[in-house]
């Protein structure tokens, strides 16, 4: 990584998540969170979001714990997280 530099890999990143996907709830921002995507600049992790959902909290439960969130950014969340998976080969395990 350069000094003062984020490094390839976040602007890699960077550029697959905000040049070719255009969402307008989700922000990058390498001096925040360490550059990982937020719920607009809010401080609240795309993964965080994603995860809740995972362990099966239903969309009022997330905005009761979150009441900065609203519904839109639930949704937004998680169509970008099904993009991030996308642009990505995942190994998986032969079944």
């Amino acid at each position: 990584m350069r000094p003062g530099g984020m490094g390839v890999e976040w602007r890699r990143r960077r550029t697959i998540w905000a040049d070719a996907m255009k969402f307008t709830r989700i922000t990058v921002n390498p001096r925040q969170m360490g550059g990982v995507p937020c719920v607009r600049g809010l401080r609240i992790p795309i993964a965080t979001v994603v995860g809740m959902i995972a362990d099966g909290m239903t969309e009022a439960q997330i905005l009761k714990a979150y009441p900065d969130l609203e519904p839109a950014d639930i949704h937004e969340a998680l169509q970008f997280a099904a993009e991030a998976v996308r642009e990505r080969e995942l190994p998986l395990a032969a079944g």
